[in-house]
């Protein structure tokens, strides 16, 4: 048989999966106005957006992102929840070249709640996991993130403190972070809270343990309880020995407010799943509740290699010109009862095929080309 590429085959499990837990499949167009991106640059992280002019005059963009589309807009359910994936390409303009990239992921949106929450991690673990068992889901929180920038910076601060503080954080430089806590008046205590929360290493469980004795108001108690149901979850389905807690994993605190993650497989030199909850991105459009979902960078998998197809196709099957279209289609139907592909064509046609067996039809019959 003809196999299917690392690709075909992951994206027929991620299918399964999310329509296994009532997602519905989500289509969309492949431009929006171009206002729809230039208003939200840095939840995209940059200005890599191609546009185009429609017959209308309107400045149109290929769609560099597919949450942007989804939040603004998918209809929410009757019971206030709706649960998406999508199967497209994104186009981002990257040193000057048009860039396609498929993607495949999903959305919830709408009043969520722990499970909610936990049901989308699970299923970043679970689509890890249908590409390779060996893989890497590291998760972080924005709520504890800046519940302690909140703790810890003074009142009178520079406005850009904050984000210089998550920069050194996101850079896992402890010693720029607390150079820059003296610099803006943060009590030694503060920064030594933030230097080891962005330090965290070992297990999960491990990391938790130190974790209890950082968050001490009860906004960053609260993203704590998430990550604690959060790992409860995965236990359940024994998810809970590939997952990492990694604080230098940072996002954009005007969109990000909870739990962030990103999932490596070990042959690949970049994340393939990036995700996260993003409730104040949902606000921006009027939404009430909350959003969280996922990405997969499916034009990663093509490094991971496997097993190419030795053969075009099954079987070859030729036919002279005096044998009647039925009586090939009898011989394709015939042939093809087992599941093996087959290649037809008029005797003499050029091939420039691989094939694994190749026969004739003939009004003397089927024969077994040597």
């Amino acid at each position: 048989m003809i196999k299917r590429t690392k690709e075909e085959e992951a994206l027929l499990g991620f299918r399964s999966l999310y329509h296994g837990y009532g997602y519905k499949r989500y289509k969309m167009s492949t431009f929006e106005e171009y206002d729809l991106y230039v208003a939200n640059k840095r939840f995209l992280g940059g200005d890599n957006i191609v546009t185009f002019s429609d017959a209308g005059g309107r400045l149109m963009a290929l769609r560099p992102d597919v949450t942007l589309s989804i939040v603004k807009n998918a209809v929410t359910g009757a019971d206030g929840l709706e649960k998406l994936y999508y199967h497209e390409t994104v186009y981002r303009s990257v040193g000057g070249a048009l860039k396609e990239i498929p993607q495949v992921g999903l959305e919830c949106i709408g009043q969520l709640d722990g499970y909610a929450m936990g049901e989308v991690v699970l299923l970043a673990a679970r689509s890890l996991a249908l590409v390779d068992e060996n893989y890497l889901l590291t998760l972080s929180h924005m709520g504890i993130v800046s519940a302690l920038l909140d703790e810890a910076i003074p009142a009178d601060a520079h406005p850009d403190t904050r984000e210089r503080l998550l920069t050194c954080i996101g850079e896992k430089n402890p010693h720029g972070l607390r150079a820059l806590c003296g610099g803006c008046g943060i009590s030694a205590e503060s920064a030594e809270r933030l230097a080891a929360l962005m330090q965290l290493g070992g297990s999960f469980a491990e990391a938790l343990e130190v974790l209890r004795g950082l968050c001490l108001s009860e906004a960053a108690a609260q993203g704590l309880r998430e990550l604690e149901e959060i790992a409860g979850m995965l236990a359940l389905h024994d998810c809970a020995s590939r997952l990492r807690l990694d604080f230098s994993l940072v996002n954009d605190l005007q969109y990000y407010n909870g739990v962030i993650f990103k999932g490596y497989l070990r042959q690949l030199p970049t994340e393939l799943l990036s995700g996260g909850r993003y409730d104040r991105l949902a606000q921006r459009f009027g939404r009430d509740g909350g959003a969280i979902g996922f990405a997969i960078n499916l034009g990663l998998l093509e490094r991971l290699g496997g097993e190419e197809n030795e053969y075009d196709v099954d079987l070859l099957l030729t036919y002279a010109p005096e044998c009647t279209p039925m009586a090939v289609a009898e011989a394709v139907r015939a042939l093809s009862a087992d599941g093996r592909s087959v290649r037809v064509q008029p005797m003499g046609a050029p091939l420039g095929l691989k094939y694994r067996a190749r026969m004739n039809l003939s009004e003397r019959g089927l024969e077994v080309n040597a």
